[in-house]
């Protein structure tokens, strides 16, 4: 399998890339993003390009791949809509716009959260903005598109965050986390759960396009 990352250099796609160079069946992860990522593999080849709106220059690094996983997003705090809406669905739709016409044997997978509103009417405006963008990829010629909702995401072997205040609060919060995790396992995610789920799927489906923490959970243990 040959699989495409956006977003590896944040929490949730350190876990995933983890996973993908752990992984027998992944021949092949290609990083996509603004940074490089510091790791270097066999497995491993990277694409640092700088506007991840448009992928007119880079579409021959784009094609053959059999799967994406898109863990780009951005915390909603400080934003308006309109701001949030740039980054949100904006961006990954010109992604996964490109990607749908390139590879229309892959299968899409796409981070977004527990709450996320696929009515786009709620109050909460990101739940709304997420809410839209999901349904605007379901409706993109994918050979599938799976839609992940994690709940609270514990960070797990080294994964850190790139927002100081947040490292500091899973730094604070691990030992709870992990005691919390062994209480209530579907409340709580891990970046090793979310990555192996995200694996699941790109093998052999899931049991419906929009997986909640506990589909997630069910899904990391198969493999």
């Amino acid at each position: 399998m040959k699989v495409l990352l956006f977003g590896a250099t944040g929490m949730v796609g350190q876990g995933v890339l983890r996973e993908c160079l752990l992984a027998d069946d992944v021949q092949q992860v290609r990083v996509i993003g603004r940074t490089p990522v510091t790791q270097t593999h066999a497995k491993l080849s990277q694409v640092v390009h700088a506007d991840l709106f448009n992928y007119q220059g880079i579409e021959a690094e784009l094609q053959g791949f059999d799967a994406c996983f898109f863990c780009l997003g951005i915390s909603v705090v400080g934003l308006d809509e309109a701001q949030y809406t740039r980054v949100t669905y904006d961006l990954t739709m010109a992604a996964a716009e490109t990607l749908s016409r390139l590879n229309p044997n892959m299968t899409f997978v796409y981070v977004t959260g527990a709450g996320t509103d696929s009515s786009e009417k709620g109050r909460s405006m990101w739940a709304r903005v997420k809410g839209r963008t999901e349904n605007a990829l379901q409706r993109l010629p994918f050979k599938a598109v799976y839609l992940m909702r994690p709940g609270a995401i514990q960070p797990l072997h080294g994964v850190r965050s790139k927002t100081a205040l947040y490292q500091a609060v899973y730094t604070l919060a691990g030992p709870l986390m992990s005691v919390l995790r062994r209480l209530w396992p579907d409340t709580i995610q891990t970046t090793e759960t979310i990555g192996r789920a995200m694996l699941a799927v790109a093998r052999n489906g899931g049991p419906q396009p929009i997986l909640d923490p506990k589909a997630i959970n069910q899904l990391s243990s198969r493999g």
